[in-house]
């Protein structure tokens, strides 16, 4: 909105005023805010400029109707004035002012940055037109307005674009003489009847938004996908922002331009999501898959028959991939990948073949390195900016033109086109401006050059908030009379021939914008990506149902590119951190259990190493055994390492064992770690001790020697022991039989000298041993960290 100038003007006087065709306006209700609103502090400057009656009056113009009015035609304008100052405002007009006609796009953006009324450039307010008197307009109060004036009284005398302002004249308490308080501007294309030659205009419609979904999935077999957050579905929602791009959409003759990851996320809605919670911790189901059904259906109606162009899915940053990405090893394959994704993911979810050739850097903003990268993955179009390829001519000339060598198209968007609908279009009065402004600028660009057709393109901010998209779409209706311009889509424009005078240079690097360079993914974002890729190609190659991981994890690494990070560097380290975590934890998974020390207590043994999968499916890997000290303790023979393949079932643990012999007795350091069937290390190694106390073939005989002579002595004490009670009993029976005594107190040399029985050998004979108490040793694995198999 504009403000009053510092100018003390000599407008018509009261009664004159008064004498005009007018109408009596009803007074808008005060604003509550103004009554209650405090003293503002201002400079000395901001006080001489109230002085004067600048920025005493605030003029919006809320709807200017029709947009594109001809002849029979009456406009009518609405709007509000409000004071601003601390003065009353008292015998007030509000009057309509219709400037010259203005010859070029120029004229038209010098006269949308004026914000005061100047009485030698200004016209004075139209004569004949009706005037709306507002006889007192208290300090911080406003009133509304409406103004109805015929086409024929404008002085509208040719096609043409022309200056409308809308002003409100009078005076304060403080200063009693007529001036223009207040004045806002906007225009006004007048063209009553169709150009001989139209402009062909390409307006892409961006259905793009920002990554949603995570790299986790449930358990089931369906891999159901895990949302960060909801957020997706209030955009899907009646009302949201990207169902009114959808139902605007559906009417307008646009280019839909569609980021594939988004079809992806709301199609993974429709068939069922989770959420995590508030805490990231547990996943919830999502409520709102019809809201994802219905939105769907809905789009695939509305570009029924229409051009749909896919952008690499996930919608990569070209330019921060450029600048930053592609020294990082791999980067490039990750924009390879997510082109090569883009095509199949729109043929299955809205069933047409979209155009997969076209690159679109942020804000159309280009130099080599990007144009380079852009075209690296298949694409030979690239959709830039005026802004950046410039051309200096009096004219706007055709957006496509062949761009360095000439194996690339450059489709060159309007850059005030493209630009007029950013910014605040809440308010009635922006998105009014904003429409008028775009009107005028085409139909200017039609007349610079009235016999000459040719082709522009406008491509918007790639996510329009609602009220950007309901602005855009009005303009695109006020186009609809096709009196200087006739839609084309983007396919279309691109293959037009091009203007010989356009620019065809790529522009340096230096004039890359430094604001937009600002907001680029810094180059730890990229190594992050790397860091997560090598993860997850080491991690795949031992699962029996590799896609099970790789597809969504090879989705999250593209969305990590996503240039709607721009400006969001904490939610996108974030991300990527969220996704390498959750990769990591499932990688750990499949682990060597935690191994005691052991000891060994002879010649050879098995050492037992097992091998834990935490995973919902099987996993195949090598497992190696290292010796410390192949000269204490060998495995596999001779040598000092051994290798076994060892497939683990999900959910189960593998035990291993490993034949190894003892040579010497000692403490050896022992290393098992897992690897991939091609030699690649997985997880960590892990390392124990076995403690070796063999015992040699002297010290058994040895050993043996001594239990033998402990044997024989034993039996040799027995068998005296046994000898002597064998005559202690007869003994005791001769003497106690009668008449015998005498010859029991003899005894016979023979018996005293008689050796014992023998069986031929010097020993006695003795029974045999009786059985063991003890059972054989077992040949199973003993406990983890407690003995090794003998």
């Amino acid at each position: 909105m504009a403000e009053a100038a510092d100018i003390q003007g000599t407008g018509p006087s009261p009664a004159r005023r008064w004498l005009r065709r007018t109408i009596t306006v009803a007074f808008g209700a005060p604003l509550l805010a103004g009554l209650l609103q405090a003293p503002a502090v201002t400079s000395p400057a901001a006080a001489a400029e109230d002085a004067t009656g600048s920025k005493t009056v605030d003029v919006s113009l809320d709807t200017l109707t029709p947009s594109a009015p001809v002849e029979g035609d009456t406009v009518r304008v609405t709007g509000t004035v409000t004071n601003r100052s601390r003065k009353t405002v008292t015998d007030a007009t509000v009057d309509l002012h219709v400037g010259p006609r203005m010859t070029s796009r120029s004229q038209i953006d010098q006269v949308a940055g004026r914000t005061g009324f100047r009485r030698d450039s200004d016209p004075a307010a139209l004569e004949d037109a009706p005037a709306i008197a507002i006889p007192r307009l208290g300090a911080g109060l406003s009133a509304e307005f409406s103004l109805s004036v015929p086409v024929s009284k404008l002085g509208l005398d040719e096609a043409g674009v022309y200056q409308l302002g809308v002003s409100l004249t009078g005076q304060t308490t403080d200063q009693r003489y007529d001036r223009v308080l207040g004045i806002e501007r906007t225009f006004v294309p007048y063209q009553p009847e169709a150009t001989e030659k139209k402009t062909q205009l390409t307006y892409l419609w961006p259905l793009i938004s920002s990554a949603h979904v995570s790299a986790e999935t449930a358990t089931d077999d369906q891999q159901t996908p895990v949302f960060e957050d909801d957020a997706l579905a209030a955009e899907l929602k009646p009302g949201g922002r990207l169902d009114q791009l959808v139902s605007l959409g559906k009417d307008l003759p646009v280019t839909w331009v569609v980021d594939p990851d988004l079809l992806a996320s709301v199609d993974a809605m429709a068939n069922g999501y989770r959420v995590k919670d508030g805490n990231g911790t547990l996943h919830v189901p999502g409520p709102n898959q019809t809201v994802a059904e219905r939105w769907l259906n809905a789009l695939e109606k509305a570009i029924e028959g229409r051009k749909v162009v896919a952008l690499p899915f996930a919608d990569p940053d070209l330019a921060s991939l450029a600048h930053r990405g592609k020294d990082v090893p791999g980067s490039l394959g990750h924009l390879q990948s997510a082109t090569a994704l883009a095509r199949g993911t729109v043929e299955t979810i809205l069933h047409v073949q979209p155009a997969t050739d076209f690159a679109w850097p942020a804000d159309g903003a280009v130099d080599p390195s990007i144009v380079a990268v852009a075209t690296s993955a298949g694409a030979d179009k690239v959709i830039a900016r005026s802004d950046s390829v410039r051309d200096d001519l009096s004219y706007t000339p055709t957006a496509a033109r062949p761009l360095g060598n000439g194996s690339t198209t450059a489709v060159v968007s309007d850059a005030l086109l493209s630009t007029a609908f950013e910014g605040d279009m809440v308010r009635a009065e922006k998105s009014t401006l904003a429409v008028q402004e775009f009107l005028a600028q085409s139909l200017a660009i039609t007349l610079e050059q009235p016999e000459v057709r040719r082709s522009i393109v406008v491509a918007p901010q790639r996510m329009p908030s609602v009220a950007q998209a309901q602005t855009m779409a009005t303009a695109l209706h006020g186009l609809s009379g096709r009196r200087w311009s006739e839609p084309v889509d983007l396919l279309a424009a691109a293959a037009a021939k091009p203007d010989p005078d356009a620019s065809t240079a790529v522009p340096g690097s230096s004039r890359y914008p430094k604001k937009l360079r600002d907001r680029e993914l810094p180059v730890q974002a990229f190594r992050d990506m790397k860091t997560t890729r090598d993860e997850l190609d080491d991690f795949k190659v031992v699962l029996t149902l590799p896609y099970r991981v790789v597809t969504p994890f090879g989705n999250a690494i593209n969305r990590e590119m996503s240039t709607s990070w721009r400006g969001q560097a904490r939610a996108a380290a974030i991300y990527r951190g969220n996704v390498l975590e959750y990769l990591q934890t499932l990688t750990k998974g499949v682990q060597l259990v935690d191994k005691s020390d052991l000891t060994l207590s002879g010649r050879s043994a098995t050492i037992p190493v097992t091998v834990q999968n935490q995973l919902l499916q099987d996993a195949h890997l090598v497992l190696r055994l290292t010796s410390g000290n192949k000269n204490r303790l060998k495995l596999n023979g001779d040598d000092g390492l051994a290798e076994l393949p060892v497939k683990i079932n999900g959910g189960h643990s593998q035990s291993v064992k490993f034949p190894v012999s003892a040579n010497v007795n000692g403490q050896v350091a022992m290393t098992a770690q897992l690897y991939t069937d091609d030699g690649t290390p997985y997880g960590q190694p892990m390392t124990f001790n076995v403690k070796v106390s063999e015992i040699t073939a002297t010290v058994m005989l040895v050993i043996a020697g001594g239990v033998l002579l402990l044997v024989l002595a034993g039996v040799r004490m027995y068998s005296q022991r046994k000898r002597r009670a064998a005559l202690n009993a007869e003994a005791e029976a001769e003497a106690a039989e009668p008449g015998t005594e005498a010859e029991d107190e003899q005894t016979d040399p023979e018996t005293e000298t008689r050796p014992a029985e023998t069986d031929g050998d010097d020993e006695p004979v003795q029974p045999s041993d009786p059985t063991p108490d003890t059972g054989p040793e077992s040949a199973d694995p003993s406990g983890a960290g407690e003995k090794v198999d003998r």
